[in-house]
């Protein structure tokens, strides 16, 4: 799963991209800032940079500078600013893509994959068990036969997939799945849906290998 550092400062850009992204099967992470940013990009590990130039400490082109001296990582910048000069100094500097705001969600997610397949980053298969997930085109198979989930159950299965390893909170499940299926998601609704999952996905629904309970704290996929 290819796993996407989103440097901007425009809070309300960053709620919204992080969450349609992720609903796309990509993980995601964000830096408000050029010093943050250029902090992560030292200790983390990323497939693709989304950039937006003007930053409050800096700007993109520093960040993607660093980022292209550090590692052969793709870069697609943001920018408000569509004038010749920003387009062409950011291609100069090694940028693989820029996308102009408003953008459109999809065309955004097309140009990822586009970048990400001709950098070879791009994993659109997940396998867990018996369980194949093609993030790509949003099909989930057992044992080579389709696994027909409902939206929310789908968005349920990503938010384990993007965070695999790590143990998730009931609360931060709920805050991933918020509103995808347009209704209020409390957590009864959590508990009815984590079942439904489970009865699709599980080979024993009730003793799960998959989608495992961590007692006390939450849920956990993957080692």
């Amino acid at each position: 799963m290819a796993k996407i550092l989103l440097v901007e400062d425009d809070i309300s850009i960053v709620r919204n991209l992080t969450e349609y992204l992720r609903s796309e099967g990509f993980s995601v992470e964000s830096a408000s800032g050029q010093a943050k940013a250029l902090e992560k990009i030292k200790t983390g590990k990323y497939d693709l940079l989304l950039l937006d130039i003007s930053l409050p400490d800096g700007n993109g082109f520093a960040v993607c500078a660093a980022a292209k001296a550090h590692s052969d990582i793709p870069v697609i910048f943001l920018t408000a600013a569509d004038d010749e000069y920003s387009v062409v100094a950011g291609l100069d500097m090694g940028a693989d893509d820029y996308i102009c705001k408003p953008f459109r969600p999809k065309e955004l997610t097309s140009r990822i994959r586009s970048v990400l397949r001709r950098s070879g980053k791009l994993q659109t298969v997940v396998e867990l068990d018996n369980l194949k997930i093609d993030t790509a085109r949003g099909i989930v198979t057992k044992n080579n036969s389709e696994v027909f989930l409902s939206a929310l159950e789908y968005r349920l299965l990503l938010a384990f997939i993007n965070n695999k390893g790590a143990v998730l909170t009931r609360t931060k499940l709920l805050e991933e799945i918020w509103d995808v299926a347009g209704e209020f998601v409390n957590d009864n609704t959590l508990t009815v849906y984590i079942k439904r999952l489970r009865d699709k996905i599980e080979d024993d629904p009730q003793n799960p290998k998959i989608i495992k309970t961590i007692r006390g704290i939450g849920y956990k996929v993957g080692d």
